[in-house]
């Protein structure tokens, strides 16, 4: 099955002895660097967290719109935005400028968030949830829809009947620019069946991490690719015409010279892990993959999640600077991708 491959970078920097990355400026501008060359490499995508209140990606218009006017092919996109952070109108501009700037290459990843730096970090941006939704879960909800609306077209402003400059049409206005296509080009990042199958029943694309709501005894890959098919099923159901994307996030590192081993031997024996989100309840971490190409193809054949999946998102160490994360990329596509039939 031929699989769009993809990174996500959180964007860490730091005053650590190994770090690269020591400044927000050399994070941002090493993003840049890294998605031209994994563009020249033949990686599909660069996608990018965003965490509120830490030393990561905080804002992504920016960066996102950057990239795209460095690049020509390669996919840019989150994953995911924090919707319990965002005015979903300012959002659904910046996104329509992002993707008319990339010629049409957005991949938005967007999700209610999860644990943040500070308590309830989205009020100190100015949103307050109703008293009954303390987490802020359906007011990410509330503000996703209202972002689709706007995205789509939606005429829901009362025109000033003496306005600066002429209106393009009668009656109410909506959000402008408009980006064709974008709204097939969104994603919800979904941690349990349930949001799933929501998102299919909005006609989005599903992300789905390196965690989900531990809800079995099964292994993470067995119940995210659970997930996946209950998504896919509520899709059809749905009766949406075009064909949904899904993705899953891994920690994947061809061990293929010296410094590789040296930074990723020591992993070779991850394992699931099972812990508490606040306020969530039980959730179950993928395990990483380090080995050499020939021992991990045949670990990577027995993860359902990754074969369920049209995209696979490798998570990278940023902090490790340009040359070695395109090094990194660049492995698992010459080395494992090929021998997976991915490529």
């Amino acid at each position: 099955m031929t699989k769009k491959i993809g990174y996500l970078s959180f964007g860490h920097w730091s005053s650590a002895p190994y770090s690269q990355a020591r400044t927000g400026a050399d994070t941002l501008l090493q993003a840049i660097e890294l998605a031209e060359a994994a563009e020249e490499i033949g990686v599909d995508g660069a996608y990018f967290r965003v965490h509120h209140f830490a030393r990561q990606h905080g804002a992504p218009y920016p960066l996102l719109s950057a990239i795209g006017a460095r690049t020509s092919r390669i996919e840019i996109g989150t994953g995911v935005i924090d919707m319990r952070y965002e005015n979903p109108l300012y959002a659904a501009e910046e996104a329509a400028v992002a993707d008319l700037i990339s010629g049409g290459r957005l991949q938005l990843g967007i999700s209610r968030g999860s644990p943040e730096q500070v308590i309830d970090g989205f009020r100190y941006f100015g949103y307050q949830p109703d008293e009954n939704d303390p987490e802020g879960a359906q007011m990410a909800r509330d503000n996703f829809q209202v972002f689709l609306q706007a995205i789509q077209g939606a005429r829901f402003a009362e025109p000033n009947p003496r306005p600066m400059f002429p209106n393009p049409y009668p009656g109410p206005l909506g959000i402008e620019p408009q980006s064709p296509g974008l709204r097939d080009r969104i994603w919800w990042g979904a941690g349990n069946r349930k949001t799933a199958e929501w998102a299919a029943e909005l006609g989005v694309n599903l992300q789905s991490s390196t965690l989900v709501m531990h809800e079995s005894a099964e292994p993470f890959h067995v119940q995210q690719r659970k997930q996946i098919e209950a998504y896919r099923a509520k899709w059809a159901e749905m009766g949406h015409e075009r064909e949904p994307r899904v993705s899953v996030s891994r920690s994947i590192f061809a061990l293929v010279d010296e410094t590789d081993w040296k930074l990723f031997g020591h992993d070779r024996t991850s394992e699931d892990q099972v812990g508490q989100l606040p306020g969530a309840g039980p959730a179950i971490f993928g395990k990483s993959y380090a080995g050499p190409p020939d021992r991990l193809i045949e670990e990577l054949k027995e993860d359902e999640a990754i074969q369920a999946a049209d995209t696979l998102l490798l998570t990278i160490p940023s902090q490790l600077g340009v040359e070695y994360n395109a090094h990194a990329l660049g492995a698992i596509l010459e080395h494992v991708a090929p021998g997976l039939g991915w490529r």
